[in-house]
């Protein structure tokens, strides 16, 4: 059995996914109330594998809202994600993945150092953050509607905006391998990160935003998008190709140009179908088929009986760890959703 971590994006989309899940004891209470909200096993999730093979999960909704990011509570944030664990060993779970910020709070707050949750020691070998199928289907997506766009991205530019984290720095090391882009634009907070990439790399430009958009022909965003930051579509080259791989993915309606194409980037589509409520709550927009990447790894990992973490810790995916995890993936039924475009 595989599990899914999870979480609504806003207090406001909270109580339409518990009113829709069967809790209404949730539904339009205020945010000291999800607060202290415990995990609740939200909803029963099967596929069945092109091999045949069908597998069920659980979808856990850990009660986290990332407004308690923004009002200082830091520590609740920690607390939400580390119940969701527990609660997910407890019930048996052999693989769960940490899906939304659920893997990003595990990261910055170093949930690694804090086994201890309760009388639970957790086992981190059953967690995963999905960011290796997360980061192979980002590239295949790039490399996909570069060809639906007819860019050819051995003459194209690419900026990759959240470089240095751990989804952004593995999509560059496919894009300087496996697709090798004329110029690979480097863009991040963190100077001494972005320049260290660089160097692992061999190549890359280390730009700030507002210069390395207007150069680019490709644009990977694995960034949450500061507060104040506008993207002057005017100022983009034309076509451009925008992959929005953050979360929640909002460049859609930020940015709207007949000839700057936006996908929702991360996210696949099976090829028989998904059995949920979740999918639909969440925002897919064909919930039958479509699901995030990271959830789509511990399915795969469930398919493949690897009962691993088998992403884990910040910056250690290989290109070697995404072609393994691709191949699964096509073979069991997945591929990267794209955009239609009018000939």
């Amino acid at each position: 059995m595989f599990g899914l971590i999870g979480h609504s994006p806003s207090l406001t989309q909270a109580h339409i996914a518990a009113r829709e899940l069967g809790f209404p004891e949730y539904a339009d209470r205020d945010l000291e109330f999800w607060c202290s909200a415990p995990p609740q096993i939200a909803d029963t999730v099967r596929l069945t594998s092109l091999t045949g093979e069908t597998i069920e999960g659980r979808y856990i909704d850990s009660c986290f809202l990332p407004e308690m990011l923004m009002n200082n509570r830091g520590k609740t944030a920690v607390r939400k994600i580390l119940n969701a664990m527990a609660h997910a060993q407890k019930y048996g779970i052999q693989t769960t993945a940490l899906g939304g910020f659920s893997s990003i709070v595990f990261e910055n707050f170093k949930l690694y150092q804090m086994r201890q949750v309760r009388n639970v020691q957790l086992e981190f070998e059953r967690f995963t953050t999905g960011n290796t199928h997360t980061a192979y289907i980002i590239c295949r997506q790039v490399e996909l509607m570069a060809e639906r766009l007819n860019l050819d991205l051995g003459r194209s530019t690419v900026a990759v905006v959240g470089a240095t984290g751990d989804i952004g720095s593995a999509v560059c090391r496919w894009l300087s391998t496996k697709l090798d882009v004329q110029d690979l634009l480097l863009v991040a907070r963190q100077q001494d990160r972005l320049e260290a990439l660089a160097g692992e790399l061999g190549r890359g430009k280390v730009l700030p935003m507002e210069e390395a958009l207007p150069l680019a022909d490709v644009i990977v965003w694995v960034a949450s998008m500061p507060k104040g930051v506008e993207i002057d579509a005017d100022g983009l080259k034309k076509p451009c190709l925008i992959v929005d791989g953050g979360y929640p993915k909002n460049l859609g309606t930020r940015i709207q140009h007949p000839e700057i194409h936006i996908l929702s980037g991360g996210i696949v589509e099976h090829a028989i179908g998904i059995e949920s409520k979740i999918m639909r709550i969440i925002g897919m927009a064909e919930p039958a088929r479509q699901v995030f990447a990271c959830f789509a790894e511990s399915m795969l990992l469930e398919f493949e009986k690897w009962y691993t973490n088998f992403s884990w810790s910040r910056n250690q995916i290989t290109v070697a760890k995404m072609e393994q995890i691709g191949q699964a993936s096509v073979k069991h039924g997945f591929s990267p959703l794209l955009l239609e475009v009018a000939s």
